[in-house]
């Protein structure tokens, strides 16, 4: 854990802080701390700041926190995903949210297999611990929005107007002849709705109904990416491509 995340109602008025089980194990056994150490800490969706370890009792710390005056922005990518086999989708989790995505969107298309949406891989039980170890890892407090939806046709035509509005739309697409960075690189828009369709691709029909809605195409190169490499690698080249701008 490169931060310390904190749900808002953890901290005393005074920034005082006790914290037990994982996060204090880790505390204690990976970075080995000891009354008067200082620990990087983040309020969940909130600011950041340092806690100074004031004592160790058994497996309890206890901690003064001093925060930051500002929050985190939000990131500036969101992230329309087709849902891959559960076990890819665990592994996205924590690795989605430390590439840092403002929300992200699953939904069904023709190749996504209909039982991956009653896998409690999509449920927030399960995706919000991985989001918040993802956070950890890259010192960001701003956990993503997640929203599911099974109808892929519905989604596009009738929520995502409400869901994004305006902004750069981009579909990855291994065709496409325009690579991500030099598109976003040319835009003028603040935010960004990367698309990434399911194990084998979107569709005719799916790539069309999504350029009627504003998405351009584009690609990272001449080779056909599993889903995970592409979720990593695209949303990284989409952040490098937005940096001078940030």
């Amino acid at each position: 854990m490169n931060l310390i995340i904190l749900e808002p109602g953890e901290v005393g008025e005074s920034g005082d802080v006790r914290l037990s089980g994982t996060r204090a194990a880790h505390l204690l056994h990976v970075l080995k701390v000891a009354p008067g150490h200082q620990v990087r800490f983040g309020v969940l969706d909130g600011p950041r700041g340092v806690g100074a370890v004031r004592s160790i009792a058994g497996g309890t710390i206890e901690l003064r926190c001093a925060f930051e005056a500002d929050v985190p922005s939000r990131p500036s990518v969101d992230l329309l995903l087709a849902v891959p086999r559960p076990k890819v989708m665990r592994r996205l989790w924590a690795q989605i949210a430390a590439l840092g995505v403002g929300q992200i969107i699953l939904t069904g298309a023709e190749r996504v297999e209909r039982y991956y949406f009653d896998t409690h891989v999509l449920t927030p039980d399960c995706y919000r611990p991985l989001l918040i170890e993802g956070l950890q890892q890259a010192r960001d407090t701003r956990l993503p929005k997640v929203s599911v939806h099974r109808h892929f046709k519905v989604l596009v035509e009738d929520a995502l107007d409400g869901l994004f509005g305006r902004g750069l739309r981009l579909v990855a697409d291994p065709l496409a002849t325009r690579r991500v960075g030099a598109v976003v690189r040319e835009s003028i828009d603040e935010r960004i709705l990367l698309a990434i369709g399911p194990e084998g691709g979107w569709n005719d029909f799916e790539i069309d109904l999504l350029e009627r809605h504003g998405f351009q195409p584009v690609g990272a190169g001449y080779r056909t990416l599993r889903t995970d490499t592409a979720c990593i690698a695209l949303l990284a080249l989409a952040h490098d491509s937005m940096t001078p701008r940030v």
